[in-house]
């Protein structure tokens, strides 16, 4: 768990739920699945299965709710970093650049 020892400036919520990645500056507009580990007010940590990803990759990320109580989420971000965990996954981590 997140402590204050983080330094950050927003706690981080742990979520693990599945969500779609759309890229963005990708002229197809590709989506791929990922799950969203985590997420602040100012940003999120995804999980997805492939190798990499390019920094600043510009993307759009939804979250579908399965609850009545809960909206679905959609924002657009920017990754910042991508860290390998293991052979054909990768950690990104995005800045939310905009909420919908």
């Amino acid at each position: 768990m997140l402590g204050y020892d983080d330094k950050r400036n927003f706690y981080r919520m742990m979520v693990n739920s599945p969500c779609e990645l759309a890229m963005l500056d990708d002229p197809a507009q590709r989506t791929i699945p990922a799950i969203c580990k985590d997420i602040s007010a100012t940003g999120m940590s995804l999980e997805i299965e492939q190798a990499s990803m390019e920094i600043g990759t510009l993307l759009e990320v939804s979250i579908e709710s399965n609850s009545d109580q809960i909206p679905s989420l959609s924002a657009k971000a920017k990754v910042l970093r991508c860290q390998a965990e293991g052979e054909n996954a990768c950690l990104v981590g995005v800045e939310i650049s905009e909420m919908k």
